[in-house]
């Protein structure tokens, strides 16, 4: 029967027996540990029920921590054996919960607040406290927000012991600061959790991989032999040739698994997983019945969450631990010819950010190949520069074409020859090989992803993923908040009993207690109308750069010693504002695209990161791709004929592209977008904003008064060092930059064929970036299991297909490489390009001119008849003068059937590489239908050698052999691995 009045708290393992009631109101302390144990009277009122408290029930019962630490005993820095530990230096610190704590006061004559809990496990008693009411356990007044937000606390870590699992924390004995709730799960909760959330782990069974075919062997062997210098020094995994059968773990077939000891059977990662799901679930009635940690840190009961790292990484000693090995071989700059420690990775920060550093490695690797045919063809055109017809015949100045002002009256006639450097710098991008370099890296993308495919397959064999479902979610704070606020609405009742009703009820209530499209509507038709505002926004900006070209131009023409350097000038100080504002609307996008989708309270996480992704890409890449679509395919297209120009506004005309195209431009802006978003986000954003973040805190709390403790500042624990990290805040970042930067290498790479190098010159800093950032920055992140990328991948796929579009229409309408191709086979005499510039430059009669448009004070050596200006139009002296010429319809033509050729003729050949390449590796595929058959024999076998062991009456006593056959099966879950069931059996060698 319960003591009335009292909580009852689990015991540690090893208590003898629970409190007595008179050994909670005295105190004691364990001479082993310094810890004690606590189970606090509630102050009943009279005449109420004397039973035991519902959990979570009403304010009036009292504390529920099971482990409490006496800072007037502290433990010696020497006693520790691992800051990862309880103070008994034998409990691993699984989790730990964060919150900052304030009292107004301390009552007069109190003595410090240390000295007031002091019961221990064993009902020893201990220091007496100070004199005062009976039961009573006074830690200063509190506000009634503190107040409330410690019973929710209490509530709250009560539940998390009812789970099972094991507490401890310091006491609050200052006027304000920090506490730390540490959290172990012990082997019980570890299996039977392993066993609810179905997770593989390795069984007594191991076999061999072979790799079929002694060729590939040979190659594979000699592979490895001349990669070996650039393999990190830590243990392998996945390139074992031995692998163990992997089977959910299951307290009913403990004799599968190969348990040595159960404190390591699951490693840290694992372990941090399952307290973080019990986490997630439990319930505190008290904060409105919200479900789980996320909940209660939304509404500020707790500040932070977090597993802990494996120690410090730049410890000195010889002491080695996964988080130093990853510093050492991974995250330095210094090791960037390194392969990725993926397998440790995956080990160390779960699957999820494991398969996003294999996804970059392998980006970065494809990178290779095609900045390799990217420099090629940069140095054909450089090769070829000489022995390019047009650009010679627009360089020789004999053949004198005069061309018409390209504004109104401060603007002269001028000479075509005085653009040759334009027209050579454009010929090494603008050349035939592009085309080809269009072509190879459609493909080049297609292979990427069939490439990823595969290896996410073989991972997912390595890593035991294949098969595992997929986790049930829980609901956000945001959504339980919103439906709580529904159903008050619909119903008198409070929230609580509204709550309770639905949980028996909730066939009856469907629809009250979950929100539907029509509770979503003003959401959605915010989103809606938000994102076409930014998308509009984006636009008004890139025609406002547009404005200013126009007016800088013009203003810039007036004065002569500006006048030659006018398209450099304009050009250059246009394409830095593009990049200026595109790197701020960035962060505005990212912070926005967070707000709209919180608007439109998504039920799970999972759901929430989905849309909040698809709402950021599509924003980001509008803001980042809108000027450099700008000058591919609208800049020239729409400026009209001399005589007849397009006008912005008066006196204003719309620009043109310049006399050797608007592809070099395309280039110069393609170049400084992509080279400073990379530059100054990774070095600015990247590097930069988290150190000011971090010394801010540090003058921050440099400056606040607080009470320190001397001894603990000089050795502090492994929870205070993370807790002064940054929080984990998701991948989401690190695929959008890298996915941001997929587009500027598939999607204009016929203007650029550079982009890949400087794109690998990026990601070789970027992934030792992110690995320093991962692993000396954040705190440790939650181990997420999933088996893919998710919709990255899809997007990686749209952007792909897209780029085929994109560069077809940016060789075909971009590029001369069309107008050349048209000229040589159907107007050439001699089958050549002499002659093709004049083709491609019109008549024009300068007595039509526009009155006031003319040339002011012209100094143009001799006076001009005619002028020519770039289009294919009728000569004045035609019967239809200034209309488009036969030439222009049947280069229009040839355009539009080279995109719809090319773009047929690369998905084909896109198909075709998708077709060839499986997605499934053969080997990989054989070994997953091989390692069924063994486990089935494997557990025939098992349950042959289960049987055979109880049919052994001879070996058991007469007196209780049958006791002990019917315990046999069963005695390996409940205690500790033992030599006749578990460590017997070896590890068993198959070959497949």
């Amino acid at each position: 029967m319960a003591t009335p009045g009292l909580r009852d708290i689990p015991l540690l393992p090893g208590s003898p027996r629970r409190l007595s009631p008179r050994a909670v109101v005295r105190g004691g302390q364990d001479p082993n540990h310094g810890q004690q144990y606590l189970r606090v009277p509630g102050s009943q009122a009279p005449g109420r029920d004397s039973g035991l408290p519902s959990v979570g029930g009403s304010s009036c019962s009292g504390s529920v921590i099971n482990n409490y630490l006496d800072a007037s005993e502290p433990v010696s820095s020497e006693a520790r054996l691992s800051r990862m530990h309880f103070h008994d230096n034998q409990r691993k610190v699984d989790y730990v919960l964060a919150y900052h704590y304030r009292k107004r006061g301390v009552h007069p004559g109190q003595g410090s607040p240390g000295h007031s809990l002091a019961i221990v496990s064993n009902g020893e008693t201990g220091k007496e406290p100070r004199a005062r009411g009976h039961g009573d356990i006074e830690l200063g007044p509190l506000d009634a927000l503190e107040e409330e937000r410690k019973e929710q606390r209490e509530e709250f870590e009560h539940n998390l012991m009812e789970a099972g699992l094991e507490l401890e924390k310091d006491l609050e004995n200052k006027s304000q600061g920090s506490i730390f709730v540490r959290i172990h799960a012990p082997w019980q909760v570890l299996a039977r959790e392993a066993e609810f959330l179905k997770i593989k782990v390795p069984t007594k069974k191991m076999y061999e991989i072979k790799s079929e075919g002694s060729i590939a062997k040979k190659f594979n062997e000699l592979l490895q032999k001349l990669s070996s210098p650039l393999k990190p020094r830590v243990p392998e995994h996945s390139s074992n040739k031995m692998k163990n059968l992997s089977y959910p773990f299951s307290r009913e077939k403990m004799y599968l698994y190969n348990i040595q000891d159960k404190d390591t059977f699951f490693d840290n990662a694992t372990r941090s997983r399952i307290v973080h799901e019990i986490l997630k679930r439990t319930a505190c009635s008290r904060a409105n019945n919200t479900m789980g940690i996320n909940s209660l840190i939304a509404n500020n009961i707790y500040e932070a969450a977090y597993p802990l790292h494996d120690g410090e990484y730049d410890s000195p000693g010889d002491d080695m631990n996964d988080r130093k090995l990853l510093y050492q071989e991974w995250a330095r700059y210094g090791v960037f010819y390194k392969f990725q420690p993926i397998d440790l990775i995956r080990k160390y920060f779960g699957e999820k950010i494991g398969l996003y550093f294999a996804w970059l490695g392998l980006y970065t690797s494809f990178l290779i190949p095609s900045s390799v045919i990217g420099v090629i063809v940069f140095l054909y055109g450089c090769a070829t520069i000489e022995e390019d017809i047009p650009s010679k015949e627009m360089c020789d100045q004999q053949n004198a074409f005069t061309m018409c002002p390209l504004c109104d009256k401060s603007c002269d006639y001028w000479n075509l020859s005085s653009a040759c450097g334009t027209a050579k710098a454009s010929h090494l991008f603008d050349n035939p090989a592009t085309v080809f370099f269009s072509i190879f890296m459609a493909l080049w993308a297609t292979m990427f992803l069939e490439n990823w495919k595969r290896l996410q397959m073989r991972l997912g064999y390595f890593w035991d993923l294949t098969g595992i479902e997929e986790e049930e979610e829980h609901s956000r704070p945001e959504y339980e908040t919103k439906v709580r606020e529904k159903m008050l609405k619909t119903s008198g009742k409070s929230v609580v009993q509204k709550l309770g009703t639905n949980m028996t009820e909730n066939e009856d209530e469907d629809d009250e207690d979950k929100l539907t499209w029509k509770d979503r509507f003003p959401g959605y038709l915010v989103n809606f109308a938000s994102i076409l505002f930014m998308i509009a926004l984006t636009f008004s900006i890139v025609f406002g750069v547009i404005v200013y070209r126009i007016t800088t131009a013009a203003a810039l023409s007036l004065n002569k010693t500006t006048r030659p350097n006018v398209r450099v000038t304009v050009t250059a100080t246009a394409v830095i504002i593009n990049l200026v504002v595109i790197l701020i609307l960035d962060e505005i996008y990212g912070a926005v695209a967070t707000w709209l989708t919180k608007i439109e309270v998504p039920k799970t996480e999972q759901t929430f990161e989905e849309r909040l992704i698809l709402k950021a890409f599509l924003l980001k890449f509008v803001n980042a791709y809108s000027p450099i679509f700008y000058v591919a395919f609208f800049k020239g297209r729409f400026v009209g004929r001399p005589g007849s120009y397009v006008y912005v506004f008066d006196g204003y005309r719309m620009e043109e592209c310049a006399p050797g195209g608007c592809l070099m431009e395309l280039c110069i802006q393609l170049s400084i977008i992509m080279l400073g978003k990379q530059l100054i986000q990774n070095n600015i954003f990247e590097i930069g904003v988290p150190k000011l973040k971090k010394l801010f805190r540090k003058l921050k709390d440099e400056t606040e008064p607080r009470e320190t403790d001397s001894a603990h500042s000089k050795h502090p624990e492994q929870w205070d060092l993370d807790y002064s990290l940054e929080p984990y805040t998701g991948l989401t970042p690190e695929y959008m930059e890298m996915i941001i930067q997929f587009g500027f290498v598939t999607l204009f790479v016929a203007s650029f064929p550079l982009a890949p190098v400087f794109a690998l010159l990026n990601n070789v800093i970027e992934v030792r970036l992110d690995a320093k950032k991962f692993v000396t920055e954040l705190r440790r992140p939650d181990a997420v299991r999933t088996k893919d990328i998710g919709i990255w991948f899809d997007i990686l796929s749209g952007i792909g297909k897209f780029s085929v579009i994109s560069n077809a229409f940016v060789i075909a309408v971009t590029s001369d490489f069309i107008p050349r191709l048209v000229y040589q086979y159907a107007y050439s005499h001699n089958g050549t390009l002499h002659g093709f510039v004049n083709h491609t430059l019109s008549f024009f009669n300068v007595s039509q001119l526009k009155e006031g448009t003319q040339p002011e004070n012209s100094q143009f050596d001799q006076e001009v008849q005619f002028c020519r200006f770039k289009d294919y139009r009728e000569p004045p002296w035609a019967p239809n003068p200034y209309e488009f010429s036969k030439q222009y319809w049947s280069i229009l033509s040839a355009r539009l059937a080279f995109v719809i050729i090319f773009q047929n003729l690369v998905m084909f050949l896109s198909v075709l590489v998708d077709w060839m390449i499986p997605d499934i590796p053969t080997d990989i595929s054989d070994q997953i239908k091989k390692e069924k058959g063994l486990l089935v024999d494997f557990f025939l076998k098992e349950e042959h050698e289960k049987l055979k062991l109880s049919d052994e009456p001879g070996q058991r006593s007469l007196g209780g052999g049958r006791h002990s056959r019917s315990r046999a099966p069963s005695s390996a879950p409940s205690g500790r691995s033992q030599p006749g069931s578990i460590a017997s059996s070896g590890s068993q060698h198959t070959n497949v």
